[in-house]
């Protein structure tokens, strides 16, 4: 008969997910995640098999408490709020972490996804999955017309492609040169 766990899942989840968002998968041991999860080295082999396997299930989790939890809430709010909003949480999260830890997405993007078809897979499905709920603001702004207030009031060329320059360099693309 198993022994049942002597530790609350979702809180020793959330403690790894802490550990490897700060430190990264390739910097965090099994070590550290024991001592951070406050279990053993084996119940945590036992409850989440290896390392690599912990850390799919903390980015997933991460993904469900930060990106799924804010689209499903900003869904609620008009479409130019619920980006606005989406875009002044993240703002508000990136300055408040005095760990400096980012975003446990673009971690794993840059650090798994090159060389892992597993979590290449997962970083481009959540990526879509943000992309669609954009999209679907954008569709639903365009419809009732809350997207287009810029363009309705000061429709200059300038104006609305200096809107855009700022946006694409936000994103890391590059402005188009007036």
């Amino acid at each position: 008969m198993a022994r049942p766990r002597e530790f609350d899942e979702t809180t020793v989840l959330e403690a790894a997910m802490n550990c490897f968002w700060a430190q990264g998968f390739e910097q965090t041991s099994v070590r550290d995640l024991a001592e951070r999860m406050g279990i053993t080295g084996a119940s945590l082999y036992n409850a989440f098999g290896d390392k690599r396997s912990l850390y799919r299930q903390a980015f997933v989790h991460y993904l469900t408490q930060t990106v799924r939890d804010r689209v499903a809430r900003l869904e609620k709010l008009p479409s130019a709020l619920a980006i606005r909003t989406f875009f002044d949480e993240i703002i508000e999260r990136s300055v408040d972490d005095e760990q400096r830890r980012g975003c446990m997405l673009v971690n794993a993007a840059l650090e798994l996804a090159p060389y892992d078809p597993e979590f290449q897979k997962l970083v481009a499905e959540e990526l879509v999955f943000i992309e669609a709920f954009f999209r679907r603001c954008i569709e639903a702004g365009q419809k009732d017309g809350s997207i287009r207030v810029l363009a309705r009031t000061r429709p200059q060329r300038e104006v609305l492609e200096g809107a855009a320059n700022g946006v694409l360099v936000l994103l890391g693309g590059a402005p188009k040169t007036l």
